[in-house]
């Protein structure tokens, strides 16, 4: 009955593990660019009381054998990279992916992060910048007195200055794109960073060999479906409960054996 206890208190801790994982979800449901989080368990190691298809006679083997396992555990958060609602903001600075790929963003120590959030501005020097000062690459840098900004959907951008009559070209942007999206590691601030399981970044121009296309004047809202976080919140407190009462039912249990043998 003890190994009971701990198989409870690992349902508890795995429990109490998603239930963060929802909670993150939901207070990210207006981030731009946001992915949920899921939780994923796998069971622990099994004790072998009983080997399966071990012979109990000279010609007859066990059908089934007996196990107990040790209980479950959180084994991964994976980021759920589908498509997140677009929405209309009319600022020429607002760039939304329709499709696969990620912005790439230059780190003060020049590490390179990966984002899915448009929302860009310029700073002093008129470079395209992130909301928090890191410069989109490659640099698209607009100049002085310009009074409209073009993106198209395969990412050039024109620039249309004061006292010229034509816009001019401005840069181009691309998106790099992963084999494998959800082995990207989350640091914070809207941005990913590459890791051995995402595997190396392919870069291309929007709207070509499967890359997203650029949507300007709009932002991709965050995927997180509030109405299924509530289910998921509420299947975890049953299941959280349900554990509880696993535990109080074996310490009842022992109280019973302890009282009365």
């Amino acid at each position: 009955m003890a190994s009971a206890l701990w198989v409870g208190k690992t349902g508890l801790d795995a429990q109490q593990t998603r239930m963060s994982v929802v909670a993150n979800n939901l207070a990210n449901v207006s981030t731009t660019g946001f992915k949920r989080s899921r939780a994923q368990f796998e069971d622990l190691l099994y004790q072998n009381v009983r080997q399966v298809g071990g012979q109990t006679a000279q010609n007859a083997e066990l059908p089934s054998g007996l196990m107990l396992g040790a209980g479950t555990r959180v084994v991964s958060t994976s980021k759920l990279f589908t498509q997140g609602n677009i929405i209309q903001t009319d600022n020429n600075l607002d760039l939304a992916i329709n499709g696969r790929g990620f912005f790439k963003i230059n780190l003060p120590d020049g590490t390179a992060a990966y984002t899915r959030d448009g929302s860009f501005q310029i700073n002093k020097d008129g470079q395209v910048v992130t909301s928090s000062g890191y410069t989109l690459q490659p640099e698209i840098t607009l100049p002085p007195g310009a009074m409209s900004v073009t993106v198209s959907r395969d990412g050039i951008v024109n620039v249309l200055t004061a006292g010229e009559a034509e816009p001019q070209q401005a840069g181009t942007l691309q998106l790099a794109d992963f084999i494998n999206p959800a082995g990207l590691q989350a640091m914070g601030e809207n941005l990913f960073l590459q890791s051995v399981a995402s595997g190396d970044p392919q870069e291309g121009d929007p709207a070509a060999n499967g890359l997203g296309s650029i949507m300007q004047g709009a932002l991709e809202t965050s995927n997180v479906n509030v109405v299924e976080e509530m289910v998921d919140m509420i299947e975890t407190q049953r299941a959280y409960e349900m554990n509880s009462k696993v535990i109080s039912a074996t310490d009842q249990m022992l109280q019973y054996v302890n009282n009365n043998l």
